[in-house]
């Protein structure tokens, strides 16, 4: 799996606001892991919803598509818990590797 990367990281005037997203990112995923423990499709489904739209603004479309593709697992008929827990996963790797330089 690459190294997701912003858009905008190359813009002098949104990279500093590029990488102040990608550090709580980074934070934000402790939220998933929490609610993934609990089982709590519901939860997942909203904070999946939040991040698909506020990673496409700041430029990280393979985040947005990751949390995207989480999303539409929640709202599934009889979510399956493995198949959520395996983007949680995926969602959880990339939120990480776009912190690193």
């Amino acid at each position: 799996m690459e190294r997701p990367r912003s858009r905008f990281a190359s813009d002098p005037r949104l990279s500093r606001m590029v990488s102040d997203f990608a550090d709580a990112m980074f934070h934000r995923t402790e939220a998933f892991t929490e609610a993934l423990h609990r089982s709590d499709i519901t939860q997942l489904s909203i904070l999946s919803h939040k991040l698909k739209g506020s990673a496409g603004g700041y430029g990280f479309d393979s985040i947005s598509d990751a949390a995207a593709r989480l999303e539409q697992a929640t709202l599934e008929a009889e979510a399956d818990l493995s198949s959520v827990s395996e983007r949680v996963e995926d969602l959880i790797e990339l939120c990480h590797k776009a912190r690193r330089d």
